[in-house]
């Protein structure tokens, strides 16, 4: 029997959150441009703008929008997941409501950060976001970045939601991860990079990997050989992209990640404040991984 859940979903496979690069400050849209194309070749699902990773509490909202604009142009047709985030619900709500004129696949939107709601709190949180989105919602479950933690029935009461559909599973929650996979109304995408491998053996429908904009190729046929139940054969290929994995997050995402992309020329290495660039050591360390360049 194939690892990885077959039931229909567009979310499934693997979808790269995209850095921002950034150039003298300002961001860099020819560079954006040119990276969103070439992962868009290279057998992704499709792309996160606006995530974590790509530095969005750091862009105004006009700035957030331009990168959306740029990522749609360049997409070539994959779907686009917008991230948001926020504390202020009616301000949210107007966010959310200013996306809808998008053609967005979905938006990826965490809890409320700083302010630590009720279990309560956040089913109305996210109903009330999904009630005003035109798109469907990926739920965030990070809890060391909002400070909020989303119990299991909590998030199988958002389940119910007709626009609530997949969730990027940053919880750190075993038990957790398998409950949202039994019940099989929310697909379950892999939020921390290390936990891919586990999230889809158990069944999860695919990964929101920072670390698969480097050789995605190989991230994809991974996934691939789980989902066609070769475990002997995805565990050499991910005992491989292990210490790229490690690496990638042996700093602030996306320090390292951009360390290496701007090495491969892809732009430059530059984050904007207070995020700052990969140590000198973690530098030394990536140039040793084998095959730097990505593909």
């Amino acid at each position: 029997m194939p690892a990885v859940s077959a039931s229909p979903t567009p979310f499934q496979g693997l979808w790269i959150p995209l850095v921002t690069p950034f150039h003298d400050g300002a961001v860099d849209h020819p560079s954006l441009a040119r990276m969103t194309k070439k992962l868009a070749g290279q057998g992704i699902a499709g792309f996160v703008a606006c995530g974590s990773t790509g530095e969005a509490a750091a862009l105004d909202k006009a700035e957030q929008l331009a990168v959306l604009e740029t990522v749609l142009d360049a997409s070539q047709g994959l779907p686009v997941v917008m991230g948001l985030s926020g504390y202020h619900l009616g301000q949210t709500q107007e966010w959310v409501q200013t996306l809808a004129r998008y053609p967005l696949a979905g938006l990826l939107v965490p809890a409320p950060h700083y302010i630590r709601p009720s279990q309560h709190g956040l089913l109305l949180w996210f109903r009330a976001l999904a009630d005003a989105s035109a798109a469907p919602l990926v739920i965030y479950d990070i809890p060391y970045r909002t400070g909020a933690t989303l119990a299991t029935d909590t998030l199988l009461a958002l389940a119910e939601h007709p626009r609530i559909c997949a969730i990027k599973d940053c919880g750190g929650n075993a038990a957790k991860t398998q409950a949202l996979i039994a019940d099989g109304r929310l697909a379950v995408l892999a939020g921390e990079d290390a936990q891919m491998f586990t999230t889809l053996a158990l069944g999860g429908h695919g990964a929101i990997a920072a670390s698969a904009h480097w050789q995605a190729p190989r991230f994809v046929a991974l996934m691939e050989l789980l989902r066609t139940g070769d475990l002997p054969e995805a565990r050499r290929v991910w005992q491989a992209l292990l210490p790229w994995v490690e690496a990638c997050f042996a700093e602030a995402n996306p320090a390292p990640l951009k360390a290496v992309l701007a090495h491969a020329g892809w732009m430059r290495n530059e984050l904007r404040a207070p995020m700052t660039a990969a140590s000198a050591a973690l530098e030394q360390r990536l140039q040793t991984l084998p095959g730097l360049s990505p593909r």
